[in-house]
């Protein structure tokens, strides 16, 4: 197939464009580089079934594609806050052009939705029935209501206009390209740790995240494209659950860091908890993820220290 992947050269996407690629469709990679990079799909360069186009979804495309995964749009609050407005626009405008070009040559188009939409939870672990407990007026919101209405959007074109879509939510996920600036916890404390600088956790550190590699990741989006009669939304993410001090001491365990641990407040709407509930995912999809987090850290690290290694920016995070 002809696969349109938005968000290609970030994180997650590039990995997808790995997949597909070994899969044997012809992809093409959009990406605008707000944080994406292009050392992520250089490999690929030369591939005549990879086609790379610097884009900006806030602008329509007309493309002709059998699938479109719509992974665009930063992820981490240290980018997403960076410009607000623009995120959100990323968010809507973005799915509603990526819609448009579905509708216009008939493509199945999945959206890449977050466990961000369920904000601080008040139901544990987080179902696809549960609504959230979302601020919206709060600095988070540009991310977290952004990617309720891409959702919105996305149900009310398979309604009114019978669009084939696709809605994941996609819980923490890391692993091997993640940004060295990327400001998420699992990025951070690798870095600090590799530094030996102090490992900063926000608020007391007892707040519980649950961590998924990226191929697991990928294994689970690229089935639910592939399946037939379920719309979704599902949840795709480990349900292993740690508390971010565990994080933390897994990482300096790891890393042999002579980092020493420093607390810092805990950021607005940070949410206490974070677990996926996966049944439905099991059940619809027939899977689960596979990578431990130890066997996960310990192949992010080896990454992140070559990453370091090459790179003559001297102070990130």
């Amino acid at each position: 197939m002809r696969i349109l992947i938005t968000g290609g050269a970030g994180f997650i996407g590039s990995h997808l464009c790995d997949r597909l690629l070994s899969d044997g469709h012809e992809v093409i990679c959009l990406d605008n580089f707000f944080t994406g990079s292009k050392n992520n799909i250089t490999h690929h360069i030369g591939n005549s079934r990879f086609e790379l186009i610097r884009h900006d979804i806030i602008q329509p495309i007309l493309l002709e594609i059998d699938q479109i995964y719509h992974f665009a749009c930063p992820a981490s609050p240290v980018h997403y806050q960076y410009n607000p407005v623009k995120t959100t626009k990323t968010s809507v405008m973005g799915t509603i052009n990526m819609l448009g070009l579905a509708k216009r040559v008939n493509a199945r188009v999945m959206l890449a939705s977050t466990s961000e939409v369920y904000g601080d939870p008040k139901v544990h672990p987080q179902t696809e029935a549960y609504w959230g407990h979302v601020n919206p007026i709060g600095s988070r919101s540009c991310y977290d209501e952004g990617k309720r209405v891409a959702e919105t959007l996305m149900m009310d074109y398979h309604r009114q206009n019978k669009v084939d879509v696709k809605i994941i939510r996609i819980f923490n996920t890391y692993g091997p390209r993640m940004a060295l600036n990327d400001g998420r916890v699992v990025s951070n404390f690798i870095v600090q740790a590799l530094k030996n600088k102090p490992i900063t956790i926000y608020g007391d550190g007892q707040q519980t995240r649950s961590f998924q590699y990226v191929t697991d990741l990928v294994e689970g989006s690229v089935k639910m494209m592939n399946i037939n009669n379920f719309v979704g939304p599902v949840n795709l993410g480990n349900p292993d659950e740690f508390t971010i001090k565990e994080l933390a001491e897994m990482v300096v365990d790891l890393t042999g860091s002579a980092s020493s641990i420093k607390y810092l407040p805990l950021p607005q709407d940070d949410p206490v908890q974070r677990q996926p509930d996966i049944s439905l995912a099991g059940k619809k999809l027939k899977w689960t993820p596979v990578i431990k987090l130890k066997d996960g850290l310990e192949k992010t690290i080896d990454y992140f220290e070559m990453l370091l290694k090459n790179s003559n920016i001297k102070d990130y995070v």
